[in-house]
């Protein structure tokens, strides 16, 4: 499966999944556990499910902007992002949650109302990409799947995301980067060193972070 074959319907199913895997990895998280760090650099568990709330949020604004054709940016200037993820060590376990858990659910809603002409609206995602309204559900699908991995509290894994996200996110990673050829292993272990995580594939050159 390469980017141009991943089907609408795929991105859709993928992106609940990561839903329900990223808010069942936080559902038993204590204040302790939450401010634990992440498996990403000088992140906490609460700077990342902070992002990753905030970009609900964001997508929120980009199905506004296809439903009713008014230019509503993911974030309102470039310091936005980055006060979204600074503002998740200052918030409790619970908001934390809540917020994670009602962002995602606003954005499930508002993506479940599109029409099929609004699906075709062009967006502009926040790296200045012009792309139709289809392309939201995989851009939350890589989100929520990946960084439930990111979690690190080891009830996701590569291993556990659809072979068929995995497959994608290959070939998607693969274009950005620029490679043709992969070390061979598992395609969990791929996926995971092209996106710059921690794998078990012996000799592959380092990469810096993805996403």
């Amino acid at each position: 499966m390469t980017e141009a074959t991943r089907t609408f319907a795929d991105a859709r199913a993928w992106a609940r999944t990561g839903t329900e895997l990223m808010l069942d990895a936080v559902a038993g998280l204590d204040e302790a556990a939450f401010s634990a760090p992440s498996l990403l650099p000088d992140w906490t568990r609460k700077h990342l499910v902070a992002h990753v709330a905030a970009n609900a949020d964001a997508l929120v604004n980009l199905v506004h902007w296809a439903a009713t054709g008014e230019e509503t940016p993911m974030y309102a200037s470039a310091g936005e992002r980055a006060a979204g993820i600074a503002k998740g060590p200052a918030l409790p376990a619970d908001e934390l949650r809540s917020w994670l858990t009602a962002s995602a659910q606003r954005l499930a809603a508002g993506l479940d109302g599109l029409t099929d002409e609004q699906w075709q609206h062009e967006v502009v995602t926040a790296q200045g990409r012009t792309v139709p309204a289809t392309e939201l559900p995989w851009m939350r699908a890589r989100e929520v799947c990946v960084h439930a991995v990111d979690l690190g509290t080891g009830a996701v894994t590569f291993a556990r995301l659809p072979k068929g996200f995995l497959t994608a996110l290959v070939a998607e990673i693969s274009a950005k980067r620029g490679l043709t050829v992969h070390p061979g292993g598992p395609l969990p272990e791929v996926a995971a060193w092209l996106a710059g995580r921690p794998h078990s594939l012996a000799d592959a050159p380092e990469l810096g972070p993805w996403l």
